[in-house]
């Protein structure tokens, strides 16, 4: 199975703002509660986000697109840190 399909799913926008906000979710709360939460606030934020910026038509791929660009938003924080972490 080919999963570049996913790539066509990811808007930029939607990612970057997920990843702004998990960066400040994670650093600004102390506590590790919230990490647990993070994937489930920037899937749900994704799919705010999508459904707010395509409100003339809401579907299922609009759906799927806030969702994936969510999701990804926390690999890519993933990413990132271990990068950053190899540097060191």
């Amino acid at each position: 199975m080919d999963l570049n399909i996913i790539i066509n799913y990811v808007n930029v926008v939607i990612l970057g703002i997920c990843l702004c906000i998990g960066y400040m979710l994670k650093n600004a709360v102390s506590s590790n509660k919230i990490n647990r939460y993070i994937p489930l606030i920037m899937g749900i934020l994704g799919t705010v986000l999508a459904i707010a910026s395509n409100i003339h038509q809401i579907n299922l791929e609009i759906i799927l697109m806030g969702l994936i660009s969510g999701l990804a938003s926390t690999g890519l924080y993933e990413t990132f840190k271990n990068l950053i972490n190899k540097r060191e």
